[in-house]
């Protein structure tokens, strides 16, 4: 029997992190998901450098792809160094890729990176969500309810 899938990820280094992307779009669900990188790719992410600003993840052909995600050329690396943009294959489940693939296909969603870190056991993981875009009024309204949320406390924290 397979192992139960954590509801939160371990944690241990983040790398990158998109922090646009809770702005610009409403998270529905989120799925931990490992990348195939080479040697130096994962030197570069250990050093701390790495962005996925613009990245965006796609499904193709039954695999999962991290496109634009932008890791830069290692310092120390020879003439193996990789291609700082190239995509890269995201390692899931079969019923994760059809679930994702369903979601993205009917009901118009996004596959979106919201970081990219090391787990406790070493391995490089990305953290991918299943998105909708959020229109004008709704990052309004999100933004409206954050410094409300913000007020309360300082209310609360004056008083007390």
């Amino acid at each position: 029997m397979a192992r139960p899938q954590p509801t939160t990820f371990d944690k241990v280094k983040t790398v990158a992190e998109n922090r646009r992307a809770r702005y610009d779009y409403a998270i529905d669900e989120k799925f931990e998901a490992g990348i195939a990188l080479t040697g130096t790719e994962v030197k570069s992410l250990r050093f701390g450098e790495g962005t996925i600003a613009e990245s965006y993840a796609d499904v193709q052909d039954g695999e999962v792809w991290l496109i634009n995600a932008n890791i830069p050329e290692f310092s120390h690396g020879n003439r193996f160094n990789h291609e700082a943009r190239r995509p890269r294959k995201l390692l899931l489940h079969a019923r994760e890729i059809n679930k994702m693939r369903g979601a993205v296909e009917r009901k118009g969603m996004t596959l979106v990176p919201l970081s990219v870190y090391f787990n406790s056991r070493g391995k490089a993981k990305v953290e991918l969500a299943l998105a909708k875009g959020k229109k004008q009024h709704d990052k309004r309204a999100s933004e409206k309810a954050r410094d409300w949320k913000r007020e309360q406390g300082r209310l609360l924290r004056d008083r007390g």
